[in-house]
């Protein structure tokens, strides 16, 4: 991989020890898998040029940003170029200059769970290119604050004020997942929060959430996330969680609005795929990302539970 002491952007990704050097000619992973759970950190003070901002702001969704800033002196002088990327570039967090970053930091900013975890979310989609219009925007953030309690959708619907029918036919117009998928995903975001921050068996954490047992919620997440629980629990953060959500619908047909990025090249991938046409191979990616994919393919190419989830489930 490049060295290239010129790019202020580094990787941060499993299992969290180092920070990856990204350089300027290196292009981000495209393959979603390799993505998960991994950050760019931006260190501003190795350069914020206008490219930076775009780089920034123009990367694959579901890639945290963790923005260093320079020292302060050095902040006032750039203020209005530090409010750009506060703007367009929808940072995870933005961090104090420091010479020297601790990484145990770093990978506890990516577990930690929003003091507002609904409007973090829209803030994501609408980042992601899924303007909302207010009213969704406000059952979606409902959604998100009854997910605590509620199972069933007729107990949304009521939580919303609305009948079934309504609920369904606004998501349904606007090109949106239907509402009972939001509700299991903002239940199982709820879960990934607990993985990522506490060692309780999966079994303990399912019946805490309102799943009959770990066997159970394993096979929910799978069947609408496209992910194990044993994954999420390493793979930190919570945004390539949502990007993978969103991914999977678009995939099976429930979102029908791209969003930024699902581009004509993308989109043509997907229909390749449908038609069962092999599609172009992936750009290149640093080399540290690859081996954390090709793992990631081993541990998680089965259909079934880990052995810890299967002993959870037991327990």
């Amino acid at each position: 991989m490049s060295q290239s002491s010129a790019s202020p952007f580094h990787l941060l990704a499993p299992p969290y020890t180092e920070l990856l050097p990204l350089g300027e000619d290196e292009n981000f992973p495209r393959s979603p898998r390799t993505l998960r759970g991994v950050a760019l950190v931006w260190r501003m003070a190795s350069g914020h040029r206008p490219g930076h901002l775009a780089r920034a702001s123009g990367r694959p969704g579901g890639l945290a940003l963790i923005a260093i800033l320079p020292p302060s002196e050095r902040v006032v002088q750039f203020h209005d170029r530090v409010l750009e990327v506060l703007e367009e570039a929808r940072p995870l967090a933005v961090l104090p200059h420091h010479p020297r970053e601790e990484v145990r930091e770093l990978r506890s900013l990516l577990r930690k769970e929003p003091e507002k975890p609904g409007g973090e979310f829209l803030d994501f989609l609408q980042w992601r290119g899924l303007a909302l219009d207010q009213e969704t925007r406000r059952i979606v953030y409902r959604t998100m604050e009854l997910s605590a309690e509620l199972r069933t959708l007729g107990a949304l619907a009521r939580g919303v004020y609305l009948s079934r029918r309504a609920l369904g036919r606004r998501f349904q117009q606007r090109g949106l997942p239907v509402p009972s998928h939001w509700l299991q995903f903002c239940r199982l975001l709820r879960v990934l929060y607990q993985l990522q921050n506490t060692q309780r068996p999966l079994s303990v954490i399912a019946r805490s959430l309102g799943y009959p047992d770990g066997f159970t919620l394993s096979n929910q997440m799978e069947r609408r996330v496209g992910v194990r629980p044993s994954v999420v629990r390493e793979r930190l953060g919570w945004e390539w969680f949502a990007e993978a959500w969103l991914r999977k619908e678009w995939e099976d047909g429930g979102l029908t609005r791209p969003l930024r990025g699902y581009d004509s090249q993308f989109t043509g991938e997907l229909r390749r795929q449908r038609a069962g046409i092999p599609g172009k191979p992936h750009v290149a990616v640093p080399e540290q990302l690859a081996r954390l994919s090709n793992g990631e393919e081993q541990a998680d190419g089965t259909s079934g539970t880990s052995e810890a989830e299967r002993s959870g489930a037991a327990a």
